[in-house]
Parts: structure tokens; C-alpha cells; sequence
């Protein structure tokens, strides 16, 4: 007889922060179980993490989770299913005991990013004071032919009805810079047309390039409208080499995920940077921007049509926990 085992992962936490939530101080944690089709699991603890109980959701395979809590408690979490062809979004009433969903946020088309990178469209998610969840994700929707990747955006206001994907105006969609691994902050003294969000994100200014051409840089974007309009995109560092970047069994690694959250109003990003190593010794670290950065506001975006239907590769295969 064989012994059944399994992968877990952890892949999103949130917590419980609104005083007059039914479940303040709760905490949350999303993982999947690769060793059986990546199914969702959430647990949930009411006593700081000490001891976790196991939410009741219905069976989906799903990898990248985002958990996050509205003020009266509802808990919605933006997934992408295993293949990473679709955004999907559960949702909890009653603390993270029972889950109803998944409903689907939005199809995924997405450019496959060049030069061996280990990478792909995992959401990242916020909510503002009000409650109203925003999404983002790496998305060829915009662009011809699906030759590079923009940032969109989906929000919701009770996490079952959501905003058709808008693009974030880091380029014109004429550009051959392709955008990816985002990681979304909204501060969480704002909200609706007044919410500021902060974007941090990876990019290759040129997507025509080569394991050895490619040129990784991380930008930043803001908004001061609750996405309505952006402000001019930032480069905070690069270019980075790839050959300056560990190597995994899916690819050189920069990081499956990327962080920006506000304090004291202003945004700051956490991100990888990677220096030429000395001999086989690699140089990365963590770092952020020395000054936060604050929202910024720009003219009225215009809705650009959608001209890819499809991703430029075929469905992947269900991911190993991306590890």
C-alpha cells in the first residue's frame, strides 16, 4: 500500500482589522493542495493564529490566491483557477466557515513572458474603506496579436458582480514594453472616486528579447480616483539581467509575487533587485523605494478596445504550487 501525500501551499493571508465586524480579529490563510488538482482550502483562527479551523468550499482547482475583508466581515477572495485561464472570485458571509462561488471575475488572456522567466497572470488584491475590492492582472487583452502583456483591472463591490478588466495606462497598447507580477496597494484611509492605489510591477521594456537580451525592470504607477486615471508611470530600478536571477525548475525567479502597501499616505513597494553575481555566488535582496510614493492623478482614460481573444500559448498545465 502507498502512502497518500500532499502538497500544501499557502499562497494568500488577510485578516479581520474593522472593530465592528463580527469576526474582528480573525485571521485567514488560502492554500491549495497540489497533490490533489490544486483544490482550495482556507482556514480561519478567531485567537491570533494559536489554533485554525478549516472552511467548507466547494470543490476548485486553483492556484494564487487573494483574500480580503470588508468592513461588515464578508470575506471575498479573487483566485485564478489551476490553469491560470480564468479569475475567479469565492465569497464568505459568516467568518470563513462556509464559501459560496467560485464566480468568475474574467477570462484570462495572457502574453507569455519571454527569456525563461518564471512567471504568469496571478491577481493581486486590495479593498478600500468602503469595502470595494480591486483586482489586477497581467493581461494581453488590449494588445494586437497578444504580443505583450498590460496590467488591468476588475473591482467589485460585494465580490459576486464585477467590473468588466479596464487597462492601466502604463503604455500605449503601440508599446513593446510588457508588464507583469504586479502588486496592488490601496490606502486604507480612502475609498471610492477619492481611494488612492499604488502599483508596483515588473516590466521588459523591449518583449522582443532573449534569455540574454532581456532587460527586467520594476516600475510604478498611481492613481488618485480609484482608477479612473493614472499618473505617469515610475521606473524605482533596473535593468536587471536574467542571468542574474536564480534558476528554478520553471525558470529564472524574481519573485511569484510582488508587495506596495501605504503608510502615512504614501506607497512603498517591496521588491527583488539582482546584481551580477560574484562567480556562483548570487547577489539579490529585497528592497523598496527611500521615499514613499504618493497617488497621483492624470487626464480621463478612454476605454481601449479589446484585441486579443486569446492567450499566445497553450493552457498550462496545472501549476505545482509555484514553488
Amino acid at each position: 500500500m502507498r502512502r497518500a501525500t500532499a502538497t500544501w501551499t499557502r499562497t494568500g493571508a488577510f485578516a479581520t482589522t474593522t472593530p465592528t465586524s463580527l469576526f474582528y480579529g480573525s485571521c485567514y490563510t488560502q492554500y491549495d493542495d497540489f497533490g490533489n488538482g490544486n483544490q482550495v482550502h482556507v482556514s480561519f483562527s478567531r485567537d491570533g493564529g494559536l489554533t485554525w479551523t478549516e472552511g467548507a468550499l466547494p470543490r476548485q482547482g486553483v492556484i494564487g490566491g487573494q483574500p480580503v475583508v470588508q468592513p461588515d466581515g464578508t470575506i471575498v477572495m479573487p483566485i485564478d483557477n489551476a490553469f491560470e485561464t480564468a479569475l475567479l472570485a469565492f465569497r464568505s458571509t459568516n467568518g470563513g466557515v462556509s464559501w459560496t462561488g467560485p464566480v468568475t471575475i474574467a477570462r484570462i488572456r495572457d502574453h507569455n513572458t519571454v527569456g525563461g522567466l518564471r512567471s504568469g497572470p496571478l491577481p493581486t488584491a486590495e479593498i478600500d474603506a468602503a469595502g470595494k475590492v480591486y483586482v489586477v492582472w497581467s493581461d494581453c487583452r488590449f494588445r494586437r496579436g497578444c504580443k505583450e502583456n498590460d496590467l488591468v483591472m476588475s473591482t467589485s463591490t460585494d465580490g459576486v458582480s464585477w467590473s468588466a478588466p479596464a487597462r492601466i495606462p502604463i503604455d500605449a497598447t503601440s508599446s513593446s514594453v510588457d508588464h507583469f507580477i504586479p502588486g496592488l496597494a490601496v490606502d486604507k484611509a480612502t475609498s471610492g472616486s477619492t481611494a488612492h492605489l499604488g502599483l508596483t510591477y515588473y516590466y521588459y521594456p523591449a518583449t522582443a528579447c532573449t534569455a540574454a537580451t532581456c532587460q527586467l525592470t520594476v516600475g510604478f504607477i498611481s492613481s488618485a480616483d480609484g482608477g479612473a486615471t493614472w499618473g505617469a508611470a515610475t521606473q524605482l530600478a533596473g535593468p536587471m539581467a536574467l542571468a542574474s536571477l536564480a534558476s528554478t525548475s520553471q525558470g529564472r525567479m524574481v519573485g511569484d509575487y510582488i508587495s506596495t502597501s501605504f503608510a502615512g499616505g504614501s506607497a512603498h513597494g517591496v521588491f527583488a533587485v539582482a546584481n551580477p553575481p560574484n562567480g556562483t555566488t548570487f547577489d539579490e535582496a529585497m528592497y523598496t523605494p527611500v521615499v514613499g510614493l504618493s497617488a497621483a492623478r492624470a487626464a480621463s482614460v478612454v476605454n481601449d478596445p479589446v484585441l486579443a481573444d486569446a492567450a499566445d500559448h497553450p493552457i498550462r498545465s496545472q501549476r505545482s504550487a509555484r514553488r
